[in-house]
């Protein structure tokens, strides 16, 4: 198979470099607007939700929101011409359903408790695109320096802007960098390689996004994990292969031929490791919210790109550029850096492998007090207009409820009598203040508003929401609302969770058994993984949930871990881990299947990936810790989570632990039952080991090799 991949570009280099060529620029012109074409609505929202069922019902009834998604925070009294113009303004608008106000209610909600500014509170037309309609206001209260606009729709809208804008920043701090880390590890001319592969992944990547979307809306969240991770993915590919390719015309090879072993090396990782990131990335997709199948879809897609890219691409820039690339200096046998410390670590694998799970246990310890938050206008930062009013309805309008709790009850026309009753029932419960007047909306639609104790994701709030679904009602009845969809969403995770661990844990486990045919490598990868996504979560709740580094890392603590954040970060991790966890194991195993003993394989795959890992996870740390800039809240998790953690892995995890624990097992590291030995023999029963690499066997004395007695 890596034969007939590498053929075009082995065979026909320069008619494979146009082709990348000129699928770029389509890709560029194609893909380069996904930003813009990605916009899935209600992406943190499970359609089969209690929540969904009761905002599509009053839509369907009335035609409109059943709550304002736009709030208007005017600054001058309910009479004033300032509040009269902007409610103009509001109505004026073809997206407006209707607009409630002071005038139009009495209700004192809509006043501050100092008089000086008034709320406006629009509800959007169901038929109309939230993001065109806030666009459209947004533009027409621009200049109005005493109006602010705010609400869910607002803040929604903010987000994805602020998110396209700080993904557009992270590209302008990372690339240099990349740039210059490159340089530095590649130098010359090998420096151009992995980002030419990164920016042809990534708009590839873009343009396959853009195409799944036209069939299946996509949030745009998706593409900040598309570009970080293609181009983390794409120069760890891209280091691996063009070291193994240099090693090779160190021993004398020449250019075919260092190709042609290279690729069934090298090659044969970057398929493996493709595979274990898109089934970690897949395994998101399971969960019924828009917004994790988007992050699940476009981490797939991006690693399957960034694999096949450097498959199709890179034979042929090698065969053009040959020798221009460089060969590798030769490590002396039984020296060199890794090697050294491997030998070291396996003298005390005992003592090495306990240190460090004691170590990374401890850090993932605070893990189990997690608390979780939503998203909200408090993602923002308070420069946005939405996060502004959010915050001065909670501070000057105690008896307004910017996020009521709504019913929507099935109900015959004549209800009336009973559903008043059931509202005064539902008023004498705790943390319950205020509840409305039984509306009928339609032939069999009735909807009852409720004010609830503090914020939507609060203790009181969702006390509030249970009591009110554990209320016996009249009639059949849905409840929504922002706490509800917090609520619902925090149980379509719970629920789904289970079954998108099973797939994570037996698809990592498959695919290393296919890679290495023992069992116990691919348990023990996926323990080593555990502790590395629970020691970079700890650290996020650490800082994130207990408002660490507020000053330098520029953030607004919101007291706990947006929750599908939680799992996008797991997920990369993950995969990440299993990621370099395979780059190691493949030269451990190579080393192996030429009979040298499990210590010396072990040395010798360290050697040979060691500055290739290091490089690797410090060049991924740089272009996903890029979004730790982000002013979004759960993307400056997402960025500094996960450069943690590639660093960890890197670092502690592959230079440590998996040495040690090696040494421990020695010859049960490679040990699989009998049936599963001999289907793994037919399974790859066409791949040959790679020549032996004489340079790195240890010296007599080393104490690595079996002495004769």
């Amino acid at each position: 198979m890596l034969a007939r991949i590498t053929h075009p570009g082995l065979h026909h280099p320069r008619r494979t470099a146009l082709f990348a060529l000129l699928f770029v620029l389509i890709a560029a012109v194609v893909g380069g607007s996904a930003a813009s074409k990605l916009n899935a609505p209600n992406a943190f929202e499970n359609p089969a939700s209690q929540v969904a069922h009761a905002r599509t019902q009053i839509e369907r009834a009335t035609g409109a929101e059943p709550t304002a998604g736009v709030i208007a925070l005017v600054h001058g009294t309910p009479s004033g011409a300032a509040v009269s113009s902007a409610a103009r303004t509001l109505r004026h608008d073809p997206g407006v359903a209707h607009v409630a106000s002071y005038a139009s209610t009495h209700n004192p909600a809509f006043i501050a408790k100092d008089g000086r500014s008034t709320l406006l509170a629009a509800s959007l037309d169901s038929r109309a695109a939230p993001d065109a309609v806030v666009a459209r206001l947004t533009k027409d209260f621009a200049g109005r320096h005493g109006v602010q606009l705010g609400g869910a729709d607002v803040a929604l809208h903010q987000t994805n802007l602020q998110a396209t804008k700080d993904l557009g920043f992270a590209e302008l701090l990372a690339f240099p960098l990349l740039a210059l880390l490159a340089f530095l590890i590649f130098r010359g001319i090998a420096a151009l390689v992995p980002l030419g592969v990164g920016i042809t992944s990534v708009l590839g990547s873009l343009l396959v996004l853009r195409l799944i979307n036209a069939g299946l809306p996509l949030s745009s969240f998706a593409l900040n994990v598309v570009v970080g991770l293609g181009l983390g993915l794409s120069i760890d590919y891209s280091l691996i292969l063009v070291s193994r390719f240099r090693e090779e015309l160190s021993r004398g090879a020449g250019t075919a031929d260092a190709i042609t072993t290279t690729f069934q090396t090298a090659g044969r990782t970057v398929i493996f490791s493709a595979l274990t990131v898109a089934a970690a990335m897949a395994s998101l997709t399971v969960f019924p919210l828009r917004f994790l199948q988007s992050i699940g879809i476009g981490g797939a897609v991006v690693a399957l790109t960034a694999a096949a890219t450097s498959l199709l691409l890179l034979p042929a820039l090698f065969v053009l550029l040959g020798a221009r690339l460089g060969k590798a200096k030769p490590t002396p046998s039984g020296h060199g850096f890794w090697y050294r410390l491997a030998r070291g670590v396996m003298r005390h694998p005992g003592i090495v492998a306990t240190a460090t799970i004691t170590g990374l246990i401890l850090l993932a310890v605070p893990t189990l007090s997690t608390k979780w938050t939503g998203v909200d206008a408090s993602v923002l930062p308070t420069s946005q207009s939405s996060r502004v009013v959010s915050d001065t309805i909670a501070h000057d309008y105690p008896a307004n409820n910017a996020n009521p709790t709504f019913t929507a009850i099935t109900a015959p026309a004549g209800a009336g009598t009973r559903l008043t009753t059931y509202a005064h029932r539902l008023a004498r419960l705790p943390d319950v203040t205020s509840v409305s007047t039984p509306r009928r909306l339609s032939a069999t639609t009735w909807q009852i508003n409720l004010s609830t104790t503090g914020a939507p994701i609060s203790g009181p709030a969702q006390t509030a929401l249970n009591d009110i679904r554990a209320l016996p009602a009249p009639y059949p009845i849905a409840v929504g609302g922002q706490a509800a969809e917090f609520h619902d969403q925090q149980s379509s995770i719970a629920a789904s969770l289970p079954l998108g661990l099973a797939i994570l844990a037996l698809s990592t486990l498959i695919i290393l058994w296919l890679m290495t045919g023992s069992i116990i490598l691919p348990i023990k990868a996926l323990a080593m993984n555990a502790l590395t996504v629970g020691a970079s979560l700890g650290l996020l709740v650490i800082v994130f949930q207990h408002g660490r580094l507020t000053g330098p890392l520029a953030y607004t603590s919101q007291g706990g871990i947006e929750a599908t954040d939680f799992l996008v970060l797991a997920a990369i991790v993950f995969g990440l881990s299993t990621d370099y966890g395979v780059f190691l194991l493949t030269r451990i195993k190579e080393a192996h299947d030429h009979g040298l003993p499990n210590r010396v394989a072990v040395a010798t795959g360290l050697q040979h990936t060691g500055r290739v890992v290091t490089a690797g996870a410090i060049m991924i740390a740089v272009a996903l810790g890029a979004f730790g800039t982000s002013h979004v809240v759960f993307l400056k998790e997402l960025g500094l989570g996960t450069a943690a953690a590639v660093l960890i892995d890197a670092f502690i995890i592959r230079a440590l632990l998996v040495p040690a624990l090696m040494a421990l097992l020695e010859d049960w590291n490679w040990w699989s039952p009998a049936p599963l030995r001999h289907l793994h023999q037919r399974l790859t029963a066409g791949h040959r080991p790679a020549a032996t690499d004489q340079s790195v066997l240890p010296p007599a004395d080393s104490g690595l090799l079996p002495t004769a007695h």
